[in-house]
């Protein structure tokens, strides 16, 4: 049973319009001026990343970090998603899009594992030595090579569901 998306007198599905927003806003984010009204709007809302009374970073500092993250990480695997949503249909293009960023985590977390840290020495970092620094990265990495395992297993079997269609 395929479900056919409901469709306005353009013929989009709201799932196209939320790609061609998605893809409008990514191109105004590259005019500066645009940026600057981010930035404004973003300082009335939560606040200046300035540091507290304290010392201390202010908390707009962290939701900053937390905006840009989930932001970019919505973007960028999004984009590529919907890329793949295109060409091959949401299953498919589900299963590729999660298979290569987990791919990719795997390999960040290998290379992060090998050769980090490449500011402070481990001896500079209190409490830590070099093996602890490298616990993090190295369980990103272990479960990023699950998910890209289970992802290439939930492929073959997606191949093979569809080998007989074709032939």
């Amino acid at each position: 049973m395929i479900r056919r998306l409901r469709t306005d007198e353009r013929g989009l599905a709201p799932i196209h319009w939320l790609g061609i927003v998605l893809a409008a806003l990514v191109l105004l984010s590259l005019i500066p001026q645009f940026r600057a009204l981010l930035d404004v709007a973003y300082e009335n809302l939560v606040g200046k990343n300035n540091l507290g009374p304290d010392g201390e970073p202010a908390p707009g500092v962290l939701v900053r970090g937390i905006i840009v993250a989930v932001t970019s990480l919505a973007v960028f695997v999004g984009a590529i998603f919907f890329i793949n949503y295109t060409n091959l249909g949401k299953r498919l293009a589900f299963l590729i899009t999660g298979t290569a960023f987990f791919g990719f985590l795997a390999v960040v977390g290998l290379m992060h594992s090998l050769y980090a840290p490449r500011g402070l020495r481990p001896a500079d970092v209190e409490g830590l030595n070099a093996f602890e620094l490298r616990i993090l990265p190295g369980a990103l990495m272990l479960g990023s090579l699950i998910l890209f395992a289970m992802f290439l297993v939930a492929l073959h079997r997606y191949d093979q569901e569809h080998a007989g269609d074709e032939g």
